[in-house]
């Protein structure tokens, strides 16, 4: 699985002119699923992404994560995080898995991030969606569970 986190003041999707998720500040997190990912994958996301520590204390040093400093996350499922553009000038998703095992460790993935105290606003998985965000920092993370 893949992660593309991006630290956020304030983030919203929408799907067909509707808004169908929102946060006031926290992470918004961009997950891809491949074909041999397994929940092992999404427990590792899910711990890394709870306990990164990418926002300021009172020094200004990154030393807090999320949950210290009261965020929300919008998590949005993202396919085309494991695009191949290599060849040609239109990228292949051979690498992206099928929908139904990449909804289920999607869904899973949020599940985790809500046991552990996060609360956790979507997209649609599927739709086409508007993702708005204003990225704080900018800090943006790249995660990957086989890496």
């Amino acid at each position: 699985m893949r992660a593309l986190l991006q630290r956020s003041k304030a983030a919203s999707v929408r799907v067909g002119g509707e808004t169908v998720g929102a946060i006031d500040g926290g992470l918004v997190v961009l997950l891809g699923v491949t074909h041999d990912d397994t929940e092992a994958d999404a427990v590792y996301l899910a711990e890394k992404t709870a306990g990164l520590r990418i926002f300021e204390d009172e020094d200004g040093k990154m030393n807090l994560s999320i949950a210290e400093v009261g965020g929300s996350v919008l998590s949005v499922s993202q396919f085309t995080l494991y695009g191949d553009a290599r060849k040609g000038r239109r990228p292949n998703f051979m690498a992206a898995a099928r929908p139904d095992a990449a909804l289920a460790l999607y869904e899973r993935y949020n599940a985790l991030l809500r046991e552990r105290g996060l609360a956790v606003e979507t997209g649609r998985f599927g739709e086409m969606m508007e993702v708005s965000l204003v990225n704080w920092g900018p800090v943006t993370l790249w995660l990957d569970s086989k890496a």
